[in-house]
């Protein structure tokens, strides 16, 4: 059994059909931001993405040149594998119909390479409410393919909460967990990661926490007042960086004392039906600068949200920056930013 609300689940449809704006645009931060004045003499970059899935991709993404380059000059690349990852889905009659997600071996490689991301620059969450969609075995395989591709992972129950990641000179703590699930509790009980009590999370020898929580709910672009809070609590348990997943949809950017939060970044490769309405297709990539100077080691140096859109082309999404758009849907796409990050210039990237 999935643990939604009732609530929740009569509001998926009407949702995902025409995202909600409804919700309080006050005290966020703008799309892009300097925390350190004059800026330290040497940085690592991490680039983070949204949910990966091949839902609404038969074969490998078409990527702007732009995005190939901002993923590439990343020191390392954190997403959320929203998919399993089999070879032949379990699941048939729900993979056809998109309620449960699968993604080949080979599609995920072709992807990674497609939009310039090095597998062994990349960490994978599983703390999600798919990855069990295609059973047990389902998620055993997943990990097998993650292994034999070299690609880290986070989020399973069996790391303990917190994996450590070393990021050029930085050591960096990844604690990943799932507010949502799609089965049963005891299925994902020892092996998805649940747990988002920052007080209980080891953090010795670790220069910068950062959650990676799969929460809120879907489809709206302002986080609801309980995940507020719930990023309050962690910036107070000395988590530093939050980037969430699960909302579809891109949310915004707080500041809590010197912790950043990105709320949501959407999708980075479709998780839901092809001819998904546009408000859905739009993402962000953020991108954090985190100080490896001894006297501020592990700060947050700068940040910037790099929107892009999912445009169909054929059996594939294309990706291109917001900027790269042209005509009539630019103008929507730059408008729906506006309204979620008003406190942004145009020159951090919403035009006028």
């Amino acid at each position: 059994m999935s643990n939604y609300p009732f609530s929740y689940k009569l509001s998926w449809l009407p949702r995902f059909v025409k995202p909600s704006l409804v919700g309080d645009a006050q005290d966020f931060a703008p799309m892009a931001g300097t925390l350190m004045d004059p800026p330290p003499k040497q940085t690592v970059r991490l680039a983070f993405v949204g949910d990966i899935s091949a839902v609404a991709n038969r074969s490998a993404p078409d990527c702007d040149p732009a995005i190939k380059a901002l993923l590439g000059a990343a020191d390392l690349v954190i997403g959320n594998c929203e998919s399993p990852v089999v070879d032949r889905p379990s699941a048939a009659l729900g993979t056809r119909l998109g309620t449960h997600h699968a993604m080949s071996e080979r599609f995920l490689d072709g992807a990674l390479a497609a939009v310039g991301i090095a597998r062994e620059k990349l960490v994978l969450s599983l703390a999600n409410n798919h990855v069990l969609d295609q059973g047990v075995a389902g998620f055993d395989e997943t990990v097998a393919a993650l292994q034999r591709l070299g690609i880290r992972m986070v989020g399973l129950a069996a790391d303990g909460p917190v994996v450590p990641v070393q990021v050029g000179p930085l050591d960096i703590g990844f604690a990943a967990f799932t507010l949502w699930r799609n089965a049963d509790e005891s299925l994902f009980t020892g092996r998805v990661s649940m747990d988002s009590d920052a007080a209980r999370w080891p953090r010795d020898g670790v220069d910068l926490l950062y959650a990676v929580p799969h929460w809120d709910w879907e489809f709206r672009h302002f986080p609801r007042s309980e995940t507020r809070a719930l990023a309050k609590q962690l910036a107070g348990q000395g988590v530093g960086l939050i980037a969430g997943h699960h909302a579809h949809v891109v949310q915004p950017v707080e500041k809590i004392d010197r912790t950043i939060v990105a709320y949501g970044l959407g999708d980075f490769l479709g998780t839901a039906f092809a001819r998904q309405p546009w408000p859905g297709r739009i993402g962000g990539i953020f991108v954090v600068d985190v100080s490896t100077d001894a006297g501020s080691r592990g700060a947050i140096a700068s940040y910037r949200l790099h929107p892009f859109m999912r445009l169909r082309g054929g059996d594939h999404e294309r990706l291109l920056l917001v900027e790269a758009l042209k005509g009539r849907m630019r103008g929507k796409v730059e408008a729906r930013l506006r309204t979620v990050f008003p406190s942004s210039s145009s020159e951090e990237g919403v035009t006028a």
